[in-house]
């Protein structure tokens, strides 16, 4: 085509539209520079050339000179108000420099003149994604596809919008539309990854994130997504380097004022500085602001003082009312504020789980809302605004399902961070983070953007004793025929143990703990002739046996008889048996237990347990099988650190 085309100016060297025709060859070749030079040879040929101007600023924008871009497309735009290309071009950049409105108005004007533009389209979607209009956003993607069957950028940001909706399948579907379209698209194989990192499905997740660096080594979201899934599943191969590169990654993008690749809630995990965890929360919380400033909404007006007679009202506002651990540690919590003080609200940002922790916290708030049902953050601003709330307490942070920038409207004069997120929110309009002196230390006060608020002991509370009541009386089994008493072999559990009591030799055992001041212990002792019958119940995997005419269950198969007991919905009826032989624990050994998500172990803490390990006789770590795919991992991790003991 460039032979041609010489040809044709050797012929008509002064052929405006020929050197315009070579130019675009030039540029689709990655020849800018020489692009950018017959782009301005057609111009000056012919200076009344909008396609000319517009084809100019996109190799300009190339080579990014945005602002000479700029000049061109409004050039273009002057010469012909209803050139479509450059409207679009010029709404492109004009969202890259976050004028959303005029982008907006911009790729509308584009649609007027061309309605079957498909790029058009597809931008605009991407923008109202970006201002949380979710369904006007996916109108806009299907009509691109309806107009360009093989957009695979389309599909691909379509599927960005499903899943902002919970439609996974449909997320899924349009990412793997994309790859069959483009193999070569690292962005969709990133998107796929994701969708397979938030179903749980690592290995696939780590595939995807690795098919995509292949295709694009300089991709950051998906490295820093990588490393998190390797986190996840504790594959520490090449684990400095990672860090190292993960960290210069960070370094970079705050420097550049980017929105950084590390979220504010992995960026614990990372060899990270506090300044830089702080600013990558600041640099989200900024991005909150952004979504919420398009929506022109005016400050909301506070009273200065309560009115009279009337109590302090605090909302709580969470994703996890539900079966999940927040809710496992704060269920109670509505239910135990001093009604004559306070008025408690609490909103849901998830739909209504069917659980007992949901009905017990709806039950036990005076007031509940299920914000979910209302997904535009400033109509759910309003709503909190309007039922007069004092103390907004946000629950979530930077955890799945938040929604801050409905604290970024500020529908209350104090709002505070609780429970659910450690860390800073780097925002300024989170004014206190509830914490105690040990976690969150005076000194340590400049790493927070919030003031501290400091409880008399500590901010972490649980529900175990609500939850768990029959954990409170407890009787040690123990067989005649062993020499002494074994706390923590064999237990029994149960809200009322009086049956075995009486149907059983009960012994009650004091013991001293050596401490710095000892301490007395009694224990309560069932001694039976011999235990056969509960080693039968477990290497057979009874449901129940009988000791002295007693039923006891057997406590692994409590999900059997009654799952809401196992999940800590329930208490369990049962008299309850529980022995480290049915979790294959030595009866002899010192247990050390971590039952936290693997993710949360790094290759020099385990070291340091391994070490414990090996100075300990007859010790064993014992940890949570979460996920299942890094069991393999940290076994082969610890073997390289020598002899041990893990379970």
């Amino acid at each position: 085509a460039v032979a041609a085309y010489l040809r044709a100016l050797n012929l008509s060297p002064n052929n405006a539209v020929v050197h315009g025709n070579l130019a675009c060859v030039y540029y689709e070749q990655g020849l800018i520079d020489l692009a950018i030079d017959t782009y301005r040879r057609a111009i000056e040929l012919q200076p009344n050339f909008p396609d000319a101007y517009c084809n100019l600023a996109n190799a300009l924008k190339e080579k990014g000179q945005v602002k000479e871009a700029e000049d061109c497309y409004n050039t273009a735009l002057r010469l012909c108000s209803n050139h479509a290309d450059s409207l679009n071009n010029l709404a492109n950049i004009k969202r890259e420099q976050g004028y959303i409105e005029e982008a907006t108005r911009l790729y509308l004007r584009a649609l007027e003149v061309f309605p079957d533009f498909a790029a058009a389209h597809s931008n605009l979607a991407s923008v109202l994604q970006q201002q949380g209009k979710l369904k006007e956003a996916l109108m806009h993607y299907k009509e691109a596809i309806r107009i360009q069957p093989t957009f695979a950028d389309a599909y691909s940001n379509m599927g960005n919008t499903l899943k902002e909706l919970q439609d996974v399948s449909g997320a899924l579907q349009c990412y793997t539309r994309a790859i069959q379209i483009n193999p070569a698209f690292a962005d969709a194989h990133s998107n796929l990854a994701s969708i397979h990192k938030d179903s749980g499905n690592i290995p696939e997740a780590i595939h995807s994130y690795r098919t995509a660096l292949k295709l694009k080594p300089d991709f950051p979201d998906a490295y820093c997504n990588l490393a998190h899934c390797l986190q996840i599943v504790c594959d520490w191969s090449d684990y400095d380097i990672r860090m190292k590169k993960l960290v210069s990654i960070v370094a970079e993008q705050l420097e550049k004022n980017r929105l950084p690749s590390v979220h504010p809630h992995h960026s614990m995990l990372y060899p990270l500085t506090h300044d830089y965890r702080k600013a990558i929360a600041a640099r989200h919380a900024n991005l909150c602001l952004e979504k919420v400033n398009v929506l022109h909404k005016k400050p909301y007006n506070f009273e200065k003082e309560l009115p009279p007679k009337r109590r302090l009202r605090i909302g709580y506002l969470s994703s996890d009312f539900g079966n999940h651990p927040t809710s496992h540690l704060m269920q109670s919590v509505p239910g135990l504020h001093d009604r004559s003080k306070v008025e408690i609200f609490c909103y849901a940002l998830s739909a209504d789980d069917g659980t007992t922790f949901r009905y017990k916290i709806s039950r036990e708030s005076e007031n509940f809302v299920d914000l979910s049902q209302i997904p535009c953050n400033g109509k759910a601003a309003d709503k909190i605004y309007s039922d007069g709330i004092n103390i907004l307490v946000n629950m979530n942070g930077y955890t799945k399902g938040a929604r801050n920038e409905i604290f970024a409207l500020r529908p209350a004069p104090i709002q505070v961070m609780w429970l659910g997120y450690p860390g800073t929110s780097g925002a300024s309009f989170m004014d206190y983070i509830i914490t105690d002196a040990i976690t969150s230390p005076m000194e340590l006060a400049y790493q927070y953007s919030e003031k501290l608020s400091y409880m008399p002991n500590t901010y972490f509370i649980g529900d175990h004793k609500q939850m768990f009541p029959h954990l409170k009386e407890r009787i040690i089994v123990c067989d005649k025929q062993q020499s002494s008493v074994a706390d923590n072999v064999t237990v029994i559990n149960a809200t009322d143990l009086s049956p075995l009591v009486e149907n059983t030799d009960v012994k009650e055992i004091k013991e001293v703990v050596n401490a710095q001041k000892p301490v007395e212990i009694t224990h309560k002792v069932a001694e039976l002739p011999n235990t056969t019958q509960i080693v039968s119940m477990i290497a057979s995997g009874q449901v129940h046996t009988s000791l002295n005419g007693v039923m006891v269950q057997n406590g692994l198969a409590t999900t059997q008889t009654n799952n809401k007991a196992a999940t800590g919905e329930e208490v369990p009826q049962n008299i309850v048996i529980t022995t480290r032989r049915q979790y294959m624990l030595p009866d002899d050994a010192i247990v050390y237990c971590n039952f936290n998500q693997l993710y949360k172990i790094d290759p020099q803490t385990l070291e340091s347990w391994v070490q414990i390990l090996k100075n300990v006789p007859k010790s064993v770590l014992w940890l949570l099988r979460f996920p299942a795919v890094g069991e393999q991992n940290i076994k082969k991790t610890v073997s390289d650190f020598g002899k041990y003991d893990l379970f």
